[in-house]
């Protein structure tokens, strides 16, 4: 299948680490030119050396996207290169650890919400107007299970990411007919570096090991995922490409779930 990527600008945020990272190796490997952006120099550093290894052409620009200064300056930084945006792939965000709503304070919630969905409608709105121009564009939301099937723990997390599947359904609804689709992928059980630390954060408190705080996570809390198994970071990269590819085109404002049948409703 020909995703046709070729001379196409890809920015993924979030992209030095975890899924983003495979997403940007991914959409690289199939000759998009691929702008990051993170928080942490090293971080990006690796990620880039790890693709222009591969061949890929790739930027990386330290960004902060609960700060407009580096969403203008990520976005002109992709601009002067590449001249346009074809594709944006919205996956930064953090979480906080299995937090219950009790222990939460509103400045976590702010924090949370302020990254996870306002980062991303910073960010969108910095590109629009550029695939507006050339009437054309791919944007693609990382949102999670949690967004549909939340869990007892972490609300602020859950919420944040049932706000960007709404978000993207409403972008979906405004600007499919000048070119522009707007998609979300949402993967469950993932083992990133985020989930990887979590869950060692978890055995720690449980003192037991990590495999069986993996087991433990698994059974009680995703056990419709009926591969038995957590996903790969390639595994969500793969969806990924094909939304933001030219076969895609009459997929609009779905939600794709990289789940392992986890959701446990149609």
């Amino acid at each position: 299948m020909n995703l046709q990527f070729k001379n196409k600008t890809a920015i993924v945020t979030g992209g030095s680490k975890g899924i983003g990272k495979a997403i940007a190796k991914a959409l690289a490997a199939e000759g998009a030119n691929v702008v990051i952006c993170g928080r942490g120099v090293e971080a990006l550093d690796e990620a880039k050396k790890e693709i222009e290894q591969n061949g890929g052409s790739v930027l990386a620009v330290q960004a902060d996207l609960s700060k407009q200064e580096d969403v203008d300056h990520l976005v002109s930084v992709a601009i002067d290169r590449y001249k346009t945006i074809d594709i944006l792939v919205n996956n930064a965000g953090i979480a906080s650890g299995f937090a219950d709503f009790e222990s939460l304070e509103i400045e976590d919630w702010q924090h949370l919400f302020d990254i996870n969905l306002f980062g991303t409608v910073r960010v969108t709105k910095a590109v629009i107007p550029y695939m507006k121009k050339a009437r054309y564009g791919r944007i693609i939301n990382i949102s999670s299970e949690c967004g549909v099937q939340p869990d007892p723990f972490m609300p602020h997390y859950n919420a944040s990411k049932a706000a960007l599947i709404n978000f993207t359904k409403s972008l979906s609804k405004a600007y499919a007919e000048q070119g522009i689709l707007v998609n979300t992928v949402s993967p469950a059980f993932i083992m990133t570096p985020m989930l990887e630390n979590l869950l060692k954060d978890d055995a720690q408190r449980q003192n037991i090991s990590y495999d069986e705080a993996i087991q433990k996570f698994l059974k009680e809390n995703r056990p419709h995922v009926e591969v038995k198994r957590p996903g790969t970071v390639e595994e969500v990269a793969s969806a990924v490409l094909y939304l933001a590819s030219s076969q895609a085109s009459f997929i609009n404002g779905v939600n794709l779930r990289v789940d392992g049948g986890s959701v446990a409703s149609q």
